[in-house]
């Protein structure tokens, strides 16, 4: 791949999308495919704790703090009172990658994957979201109207996310 494109998955909590995420990132790496994921937190979030040198700057009233090591570094924002941000605005934070997989957003334009798992007792969401292209769940003969794999069916699932993925601009523009 030589530009980056995006995928979503979409999906009720519980319906299995960080289980296809570890499970197809591995395959797709193998691929020699850059991998980076965004998700979204419906609710409030910390990967900050307390007692901690970061922790404690944010809390004086820092906007950023940056962490860093010999193996990793983290940049936390605060927002404060500012809006949330939008999906294009975060994937413009991120360094360029060959394919990006955003968990959630599933009202964003950018096509996606549904996740679904029967045991959850919770309906599909690609009757009601056209963005929805296709469909991995342990029901696939429920769905009828875009393709459907099984969940567990990952050597098959990856491909058809490379398929789906679209390039980076069609999602800064709305587009897709």
């Amino acid at each position: 791949m030589t530009e980056m494109r995006v995928i979503g998955l979409a999906g009720w909590s519980g319906a299995g999308k960080t289980t296809l995420l570890t499970k197809a990132i591995p395959l797709l790496v193998r691929q020699g495919i850059r991998v980076s994921t965004l998700k979204h937190a419906h609710h409030g979030f910390d990967i900050d704790h307390p007692g901690k040198d970061s922790y404690q700057h944010r809390q004086a009233g820092a906007s950023e703090v940056l962490v860093a090591s010999g193996r990793r570094w983290a940049l936390m924002h605060e927002l404060r009172t500012e809006p949330e941000p939008t999906l294009a605005e975060l994937v413009a934070k991120l360094s360029p990658v060959d394919l990006l997989i955003v968990e959630g957003f599933k009202r964003d334009p950018h096509p996606k994957l549904e996740v679904h798992r029967g045991g959850n007792g919770k309906p599909f969401l690609h009757p009601d979201n056209p963005t929805i292209l296709a469909v991995a769940t342990d029901q696939p003969d429920q769905v009828t109207d875009r393709p459907a794999l099984h969940l567990d069916d990952i050597e098959r699932i990856v491909p058809l996310l490379l398929d789906l993925a679209v390039p980076l601009a069609e999602v800064r523009d709305g587009a897709a």
